[in-house]
């Protein structure tokens, strides 16, 4: 299709907001002159021809039409409202919001009309009590695009709580890049709960995260170890994620069977009231010294080594082995099954925190 070429800026601003064009959506990997003609713009505070303008900035008359008409296109020039052929720029927020809150309000109202639609599936579809779920109340995703998108749109519409078991992981920058959208729920004022292992403590980055989540509103609690990574919106809809080998993709599995959501919602409850709150006052694991070492005690009584150990619990070989002399130090042992002797009379099921 050829070039229409116009033959004032009027005409220009016309074509650049034709409804019935289907060029006029701007194209954001165009390349052109915009830069050097906005900014030509902005010096002089008008473009009041394209010839001047064409021939300050070294361009052919065709492609300054062109660049001009995209240039109103994304918003950023606009016909002057005191004189009619002549065109002034635009500041880039004010371009910015004109040309992108119809697009989110659009998906907004798609989004809402996506839910309701939901809800009048899952009146018709839901089971009576004790009958079986319906067929759909778990699928899966697979790729970081796909459930990161399922969690920014979970957090969006969330209206009570997000509750996040965050498991260590080797890729912790994985694990952070898809959990990042569940944090948007705070920015909605709906409380999120985190449960995370001991060593967020320890790493400056992990602590200056939390320390950063905690003042936007969230409460963090830690364990020693948790299995599985897991986020419950509003306890009515829950993914389950599977991190990734090396080369591989994570995978999600959304639930949105009530009995399941509401078993992982205790589930997390149990985890919660026995894990210690996190503070920002003292780095390392100060605060959690007693539940980390009797974590160590009974997966040395299991015979596990020292790198197991370590794994297990999300930390280094290193910091496990200072951790363990220190147990055998406070146990008075001199070897590894004389204090899982010791840990096993000191360390009792009664020590364990209640749900």
């Amino acid at each position: 299709m050829p070039t229409t070429i116009p033959r004032s800026l009027t005409e220009a601003t016309t074509l650049a907001n034709d409804p019935t064009d289907p060029t006029r959506t701007p194209r954001p990997d165009t390349d052109g002159p915009e830069t050097e003609v906005y900014r030509y713009a902005v010096q002089h505070g008008v473009i009041d021809s394209f010839d001047a303008a064409a021939t300050a900035l070294g361009l052919p008359v065709a492609e300054m039409f062109t660049t001009i008409t995209r240039l109103v296109e994304l918003r950023l020039l606009r016909t002057d409202s005191a004189v009619g052929d002549r065109l002034v720029p635009v500041d880039p927020e004010t371009a910015a919001a004109l040309l992108v809150s119809p697009i989110e309000r659009a998906m907004y109202e798609q989004r809402e009309l996506a839910d309701r639609l939901r809800d009048r599936i899952d009146t018709v579809t839901r089971p009576p009590t004790g009958a079986a779920a319906p067929v759909g109340a778990i699928d899966g995703l697979v790729g970081v695009n796909e459930i990161r998108g399922l969690f920014k749109l979970a957090g969006e519409s969330c209206r009570a709580e997000v509750l996040i078991q965050r498991p260590s992981h080797p890729d912790e920058d994985l694990l952070d890049e898809l959990l990042d959208p569940c944090y948007a729920a705070l920015d909605l004022g709906v409380g999120v709960r985190v449960v995370c292992p001991h060593r967020s403590r320890a790493g400056f980055g992990s602590r200056a995260k939390a320390k950063r989540l905690i003042e936007d509103g969230a409460q963090i609690r830690t364990l020693s170890y948790l299995p599985q990574a897991a986020v419950v919106f509003d306890r009515s809809l829950a993914v389950m994620l599977s991190l990734p080998g090396p080369g591989e993709q994570p995978t999600a599995r959304r639930i949105r069977d009530r009995e399941v959501v509401r078993y992982l919602v205790d589930l997390f409850n149990q985890l919660w009231e026995g894990a210690a709150p996190f503070t920002t006052a003292e780095p390392g694991y100060a605060d959690v010294t007693d539940s980390l070492h009797q974590s160590i005690a009974r997966l040395m009584a299991e015979g596990l080594t020292d790198d197991v150990v370590a794994r297990r619990l999300g930390m280094s070989v290193r910091t496990c082995r200072r951790h363990i002399a220190a147990l055998l130090r406070n146990l008075d042992s001199v070897s590894r099954f004389q204090a899982g002797v010791h840990a096993a009379d000191r360390f009792t099921i009664s020590d364990q925190p209640t749900a």
